[in-house]
Order: structure tokens, then sequence, then C-alpha cells
């Protein structure tokens, strides 16, 4: 990030921090699951343990990274308000979410490796552009 949009992002409010990175990363993991589906990933992925899978449709992408986001700006409002290192504690606290949240994809039942590896890094994407920009936010407070 540009020094002058890193400045941008510490004099914002933290909510709309939040937003503007749950933006960015929604773009970006819905133009990562179109570009995987024209490289011809298989898109259909199963719960934990299922015996079947259900089509990922458009939006699906998007809508795991509102839900993440949501929770994360949750998570560093309480920080910001309660906590005496909210930056260092908000990554700890997300990094660990984010590995954890690997599980599910990685698990998924009757899905395809390239799906499941395709799906983890969505995760990855997702966090690798929500988790800094909220972080730098919080260093300010």
């Amino acid at each position: 990030m540009h020094a002058g949009t890193a400045a941008a992002v510490r004099d914002l409010p933290l909510w709309l921090v939040g937003a503007v990175a749950g933006a960015a990363a929604c773009a970006a993991t819905e133009v990562y699951g179109l570009a995987a589906r024209v490289a011809g990933v298989p898109m259909e992925a199963g719960s934990i343990g299922a015996s079947t899978a259900d089509p990922v449709t458009v939006g699906m992408f998007a809508m795991g990274t509102v839900i993440g986001t949501v929770l994360g700006t949750v998570l560093a409002l309480m920080l910001a308000r309660y906590a005496s290192r909210p930056a260092r504690i908000f990554v700890a606290v997300t990094v660990a979410l984010a590995a954890l949240s690997l599980v599910s994809p990685l698990a998924a039942g009757d899905t395809a490796v390239s799906t499941k590896v395709m799906l983890a890094l969505a995760h990855v994407l997702a966090a690798a552009i929500v988790i800094p920009m909220i972080a730098r936010r919080l260093a300010r407070s």
C-alpha cells in the first residue's frame, strides 16, 4: 500500500476501514473464483464429511468474505475500546482464525482436491487483504 493511502486509512473510522477492506476482499475473491472457473476448477464442494457436493455459485466468495469481515470488524471495534495493544491482538487472533478457517475447505467431503486448494487459497486471499488494513487502522488507536 502506498504511504499516502496507508495514512488515509489510518484516518478513517474503524467501521469504514472494515467496510472498505471487505469490499476490496469481496472483489478480489470473486475475481479469483471467476479465474478458477475459467481454469476449469470444479465448482462443487461438500460440507465436512458430506457424501454429496453442492454448487459453489457466483457470489458465495463475496458472501463468505462479508461474514468474516463483519466478525473481524466487530472484534477490532471491541479491541480498540478495551485492549491496550489492539493491533497486535487483532493480528494474532485473526491470523489464528484464518488458519482455522482452512479446515472447512480442506476437509470438505465429495470435493475435488483442486477445489479444496482453490477454496483454501480464497480464504488466504481475503485474510491477506482484510487483516492488514484493519490492523493498520488499529495501530492508530
